[in-house]
């Protein structure tokens, strides 16, 4: 069974599912015991990680790669986040491409130019024209070879201040250009904007949200909103970092490791999630069956 299937199984059979954002392969490895649905490759957190801007600075290729090491190291799905697409319709046709051929569940492209920039960025937030994202969509579904390859549109219309009325025709036009889910995207401290969209747009397609500025709303406040999916695009970034400022500091401020010991994780903790008892039975395994083999080629060698 696919990622990809098992992507489509969870928003057909499911409630609301959940993803949490991951830069790397422990913070989706977190994410999945925690209990998510399914692991959102974040274009904002691997930038993050690299401490370079959320605006196309890495490439396709190092991207690609983060995302992969992501799945690795999870059983449930990854959708990726891949901006704008990484450049026109042929580059979305080589990204769908490469990374459902790396057994990626899906990719979500969100219809800004290219290069883009973070959504939550204090400046212009320019829209592609809606007939050349329209092409991208259908780029994007002439090139993947499985129908259950899931590719998520997201609407910047909101965030770009082009309003409601942009927002719903560009969410009807996506879909009719067959993207599988939508993103409906917004910057308001409050759900308002979204639940405005979820009431006035009627096509029959899920639809997820990202509440970074709006993080007071709960699943109880989306039922019979059509919403489908919730995006925890930053947390895992985030709250890293803050972690890490205060561990980091105390060593500094106090000249030892003492203090913060009881607030990290041990070394048998890290041991557990990066597999090491597999590790060792795998080696112990393979070298007692060695051991074995050789024995037996030495008796047989020996009786000849």
């Amino acid at each position: 069974m696919s990622k990809s299937y098992l992507f489509r199984d969870k928003i057909k059979n499911n409630g609301i599912i959940r993803l949490i954002g991951a830069h790397n392969g422990i913070s989706a490895k977190l994410g999945e015991t925690a209990g998510f649905d399914a692991i959102w490759a974040s274009g904002f957190e691997i930038a993050s990680s690299f401490c370079v801007p959320d605006a196309n600075i890495l490439s396709l290729t190092e991207c690609l790669q983060f995302t992969t090491i992501i799945n690795s190291a999870v059983n449930i799905p990854v959708i990726a986040d891949c901006d704008s697409g990484f450049g026109d319709i042929n580059n979305v046709i080589h990204l769908v491409k490469l990374y459902e051929n790396n057994n990626i569940a899906g990719i979500c492209i969100e219809d800004k130019i290219f290069p883009k920039t973070n959504s939550f960025i204090n400046e212009r937030q320019t829209l592609l024209p809606i007939e050349e994202f329209v092409a991208k969509l259908y780029a994007a579904q002439g090139a993947k070879k499985s129908s259950d390859f899931f590719i998520i549109a997201r609407i910047e219309a909101l965030i770009s201040g082009d309003g409601m009325e942009e927002a719903i025709k560009r969410a009807i036009a996506y879909t009719k250009a067959g993207a599988d889910a939508l993103l409906i995207h917004s910057k308001l401290d409050n759900p308002s904007e979204i639940f405005e969209f979820t009431n006035k747009f009627n096509e029959e397609i899920p639809l997820f949200i990202v509440p970074t500025t709006y993080f007071n709303i709960k699943l109880s406040d989306l039922i019979n909103k059509n919403i489908k999916g919730i995006i925890y695009a930053n947390h895992g970034i985030r709250a890293t970092v803050v972690a890490m400022k205060q561990a980091f500091k105390s060593i500094i401020d106090n000249n030892t490791s003492a203090l913060i010991e009881n607030n990290i994780a041990t070394l048998k903790e890290l041991f557990q999630l990066q597999n090491m008892n597999i590790h060792n039975e795998n080696h112990n395994n393979y070298s007692l069956k060695a051991k074995h083999l050789m024995q037996k080629l030495f008796i047989e060698e020996k009786n000849k």
